[in-house]
């Protein structure tokens, strides 16, 4: 079974951030890649979010 792809705006409601802090964490290293569908279009694995928020509230515990 394929692995269910986020877009850009499930991806802000999930985790809470913009669409700057977004692109911004990703070039600094500390968001996951997205996966490149088209010239123009990315997604996330859910994996991959759900892998990162999950460390995040590790690291905040």
């Amino acid at each position: 079974m394929a692995e269910k792809l986020l877009r850009r705006p499930e991806v802000e409601a999930r985790t809470g951030l913009s669409r700057s802090t977004i692109y911004a964490w990703i070039s600094a290293g500390e968001f996951p890649q997205p996966v490149k569908l088209g010239a123009r279009l990315v997604a996330w694995r859910e994996s991959d979010i759900g892998d990162w928020l999950e460390s995040r509230q590790q690291r905040n515990a």
